[in-house]
């Protein structure tokens, strides 16, 4: 939660910034907590992650006004409170100890309710309103899983909410190995195992194994990033070997009435 933090809201204070993002500005400045020591310089990776979600989000919001957006493993992403137009349904999910930290700083309101559970017990669907299409973002969430926890969440989504738009990130094999081999980001903070990592000539012929209900799929490249090598991540990404072991997103939409 505060290495993300870290990243989009240094991200945010610069006079060039790529996002604006207030809110998480001032989480990173109410935590005391010394993030440079645990998480080096930041970068803006996290941001432009953001950025994808948030635009994929707008577009779905204005085709569907009023309509409910899930936000699985929310943690401090401050996304509704960048994109809210006024009218949408937002449900943050996450796990009870990460949301008592949320309610530190972003309380819940009539539009943004505070779901207290797992992504993967899925009794928390039960407290969507209705049943018909929805938005699912799961940003930096779904690596976290085992392949076959993945797979039956996502089914499990389309079922409940037919003709749904799912979106979400996606690491290579390769950075996932390092990850459960054990990887420091600096001497003091060592990240997460990731258990599920996919590259991306792999996606499509992964979720038809899943039989998951689609009407489209769409892969995105990140689309910019600052400082070498890192900046040339969108030129790499067309590149039919390196491209396919680069991290990147999956928007995917349900089919109205699963089968």
């Amino acid at each position: 939660m505060l290495w993300t933090l870290h990243n989009r809201a240094s991200e945010a204070l610069r006079k060039d910034a790529w996002i604006s993002d207030e809110h998480a500005i001032a989480l990173y400045g109410a935590i005391d907590y010394e993030y440079r020591r645990s998480f080096g310089a930041p970068d803006s990776s996290h941001a432009v992650r953001s950025l994808a979600f948030d635009q994929a989000v707008r577009d779905w919001m204005a085709a569907y006004p009023g309509g409910p957006v899930i936000e699985l493993g929310c943690g401090l992403e401050t996304q509704f409170q960048r994109i809210d137009d006024g009218r949408v349904q937002w449900y943050c999910v996450d796990l009870p100890q990460a949301l008592a930290v949320r309610e530190r700083f972003l309380a819940p309101s009539a539009r943004c309710r505070h779901i207290a559970c797992s992504a993967l017990d899925f009794s928390w669907m039960d407290q969507i309103a209705g049943t018909g299409p929805c938005f699912v973002s799961m940003q930096g969430l779904l690596m976290y899983f085992e392949p076959d926890q993945v797979a039956a969440l996502l089914q499990t989504l389309l079922a409940r909410f037919p003709g749904s738009t799912l979106m979400f990130d996606v690491i290579p094999r390769w950075f996932s190995r390092k990850t459960l081999r054990g990887l420091h980001k600096t001497p003091y903070y060592r990240l997460p195992p990731m258990p599920w990592g996919i590259d991306r000539h792999q996606i499509a012929p992964q979720l038809e194994r899943w039989n998951l209900p689609l009407a489209s799929l769409t892969l995105l490249p990140y689309r910019r990033l600052r400082g070498f090598p890192f900046a040339l991540m969108p030129w790499l990404s067309h590149l039919p070997w390196l491209g396919h072991r680069l991290p990147g997103f999956v928007l995917l939409q349900g089919r109205p009435t699963a089968s």
